[in-house]
């Protein structure tokens, strides 16, 4: 009998979905157990279910291709399988709190990738180097849930990990006014060039509700814990636009900050090398060593040289520099599907594993 914690993948199909079965493949302590997904998948094997559609440049893992897919409705009978689920099920806002909250209440805990409960005053939204101590409030869920080891916790959006750990490792520094523009993948919006050939050679200035999501979500990251609830913080102001831009991988940041205290650019650089938190100091199985990286050279960070950086869990920094207008300006990249999404959420259950808010059923 394994050791390893079982695992359900809810929306195992999707993209995302996909992401987490192959980052799973040979977890030191978590297995693949369940894949659920939309009635019209389940009863077919994993590999039947996603037919032509796997998505990820590694081979579908041999252990999950004749796993039978479950109905991701059938949330007591997913619940048996498994001590926890990852979320990443392609429904409207108020579905998915519904349907993640039913696996909650079986006393199943859910680490999301979805945005919906992003703002649930109880539900922590962990970068795990950034605010590990926003697990408090899950006390607080589990009472208003009626819960003894079920609750949700989410992970941010994939559009803020190319400058929000930035931001934070320079807190000393007081950051009171942000602009941002991030360049974002195509993977980011589920698809490949294959599926969205429009996007080949082209750019499209919109990307539905990302901008909100960029400008806010960084506050609740920064918030403290008072009364069973995360109030966010208010400030640094953050104004950003996303843009849709023809790459696979990787969202790349263009940011310009202003400083109430202000640090020359090597305490910059010094504070970004050397920052670090729990999943380092616990040396969590996807935790970067190094969480992030600046790079001196004038045309870095580049997609196709620094996405994969850390396996996709490292953050990437270069062109610091003196603006006219603001304090300094920056260039930061991340993986949008990997610390951006599934790759950030493992890192959360680990984190959670650790802390022993995840066990075995």
């Amino acid at each position: 009998m394994s050791e390893k914690l079982k695992v359900g993948i809810l929306g195992g199909t999707g993209m995302v979905g996909q992401r987490f079965i192959s980052l799973l493949e040979n977890h030191p302590w978590f297995e693949v157990a369940a894949i659920a997904a939309s009635p019209r998948s389940a009863g077919k094997t994993y590999e039947e279910a996603v037919g032509g559609r796997w998505k990820m440049d590694t081979p579908m893992p041999e252990a999950v291709k004749n796993l039978i897919v479950l109905n991701v409705n059938d949330v007591e009978h997913v619940a048996s399988q498994v001590d926890f689920v990852f979320s990443a099920v392609d429904m409207t806002k108020d579905e998915i709190k519904k349907i993640e909250e039913a696996y909650a209440k079986t006393e199943t805990p859910v680490v999301s990738n979805n945005s919906a409960h992003r703002w649930t005053p109880d539900v922590p939204m962990m970068v795990p180097e950034i605010n590990p101590e926003h697990m408090a409030v899950i006390e607080a869920q589990k009472k208003r849930l009626g819960t003894k080891r079920g609750f949700v916790a989410v992970k941010p959006n994939c559009s803020i990990q190319s400058y929000a750990p930035v931001l934070t490792a320079w807190k000393e520094f007081e950051p009171y006014e942000v602009v941002a523009t991030t360049y974002q993948a195509i993977s980011g919006a589920g698809k490949t060039f294959a599926d969205w050939p429009e996007m080949v050679g082209n750019i499209i200035p919109y990307i539905g509700g990302e901008e909100e999501k960029s400008e806010k979500e960084p506050l609740r990251l920064w918030g403290k814990v008072e009364d069973g609830v995360i109030v966010p913080a208010q400030s640094p102001v953050i104004t950003c636009q996303c843009i849709r831009v023809p790459v696979l991988n990787g969202h790349t940041a263009a940011v310009f900050v202003k400083f109430k205290k202000k640090p020359t650019k090597e305490e910059l650089i010094d504070r970004l090398v050397h920052f670090s938190g729990e999943p380092q100091r616990l040396e969590l199985p996807s935790a970067p060593k190094q969480f992030i990286q600046y790079l001196e050279e004038d045309n870095r960070p580049q997609i196709a040289l620094d996405v994969n950086y850390e396996n996709g869990m490292g953050i990437s920094v270069g062109r610091l520099r003196e603006d006219t207008v603001y304090d300094w300006k920056f260039v930061g990249l991340s993986h949008n599907t990997v610390r951006g999404a599934a790759g950030g959420a493992v890192l959360c259950a680990e984190l959670l594993k650790a802390q022993g808010y995840i066990t075995k059923k």
